[in-house]
């Protein structure tokens, strides 16, 4: 559920004490469908609520309508503020809210609810990758940065194949549904993607954490780094003004857009990695996108591609 619903939720059940899922789809203005649906991720998450059927029946807070939400234990804080964390950055009203929560918990509360608050962070722009649903272990490494345990991660990387390594995990990134693991490590702050992790193993040493460090600036170091790589490789492209939308959402962060051509095209410039991701990339245009002068390493990658699908149809129809 989203956390801005969780909270408006919390708060209708404080106030209201014994809420129906039709009640709740009429305050939040979701479906009754979806209202139940919260309400039943908001018991599983361990917040204490519990539904009585029948007449007069519904969902209730325990402890009442008077029931203070500073009144929660540690882990149900926890849930809450993780649960919230992501959307703090993009929904203002929902960050001034947990800032006010969050100052009337309880202090031994305050220090953990925070930090599961801090744990993730979303980066609204991609780098040409879209992620199709939340990789296997980010539970297990959110719950890590936030006990601040080390693990051991078996991982996979393509340039360097399979490893074992003991981390320290900081903060976990989803960019465009692609999730990051920012860690320390004995060669010091490392990057992970976490689709690439294959096991995690809790240990019982606790995080070496840098004095200094904070997700949120190394994650804006590391985006730099990044970007600094994309002068690689930069063309020009003359494109179908029809392609603007699925190429800006593709190069997110990577293309400029300038003029718009006599023939109603749009000229562009496109940075990249390399030569072999910019033609995959490319390919699925066709006609619609113009390289302008392209390299020749671009040349042969787009060869090389068009190669394998006229052997492969033309193969298929034999």
């Amino acid at each position: 559920m989203r956390a801005d619903r969780l909270i408006a939720l919390l708060l209708l059940l404080q106030n209201r004490g014994t809420v129906t899922a039709a009640q709740v789809a009429t305050e939040l203005e979701v479906s009754e469908r979806t209202a139940r649906r919260d309400l039943e991720a908001l018991a599983i998450s361990g917040i204490p609520i519990y539904s009585t059927a029948g007449r007069g029946g519904g969902w209730t807070l325990l402890g009442g309508a008077r029931t203070d939400l500073t009144g929660l234990s540690l882990d149900e804080a926890r849930a809450l503020f993780l649960a919230a964390g992501p959307a703090l950055e993009t929904t203002p009203e929902l960050k001034s809210a947990m800032r006010k929560l969050g100052g009337a918990l309880p202090e031994t509360f305050r220090a953990d609810a925070e930090a599961a608050a801090a744990a993730i962070k979303i980066d609204p722009n991609g780098w040409g990758q879209v992620g199709a649903s939340v990789p296997k272990f980010v539970d297990d490494l959110t719950s890590a940065v936030i006990s601040g345990q080390k693990v051991t991660i078996d991982y996979f990387s393509p340039r360097t194949g399979a490893s074992k390594r003991s981390v320290s995990p900081l903060g976990l990134v989803t960019k465009r549904g692609v999730w990051y693991l920012v860690a320390n490590t004995a060669k010091g702050l490392r990057t992970f993607r976490v689709a690439r992790i294959r096991k995690v193993s809790m240990l019982e040493s606790p995080v070496v954490r840098p004095d200094d460090f904070d997700l949120e600036a190394e994650w804006e170091r590391i985006v730099e780094r990044v970007e600094a790589k994309k002068g690689d490789l930069i063309v020009t492209i003359h494109a179908d003004p029809a392609m603007t939308g699925p190429l800006r959402y593709q190069f997110s962060g990577r293309i400029d857009f300038g003029d718009t051509l006599p023939d109603g095209r749009i000229e562009a410039t496109i940075a990249e990695f390399g030569a072999k991701p910019l033609a995959g990339q490319l390919a699925g245009y066709g006609n619609s996108v113009e390289v302008l002068d392209p390299p020749d390493e671009l040349v042969v990658e787009l060869t090389r591609i068009a190669d394998e699908l006229r052997g492969r149809w033309l193969a298929s129809s034999d």
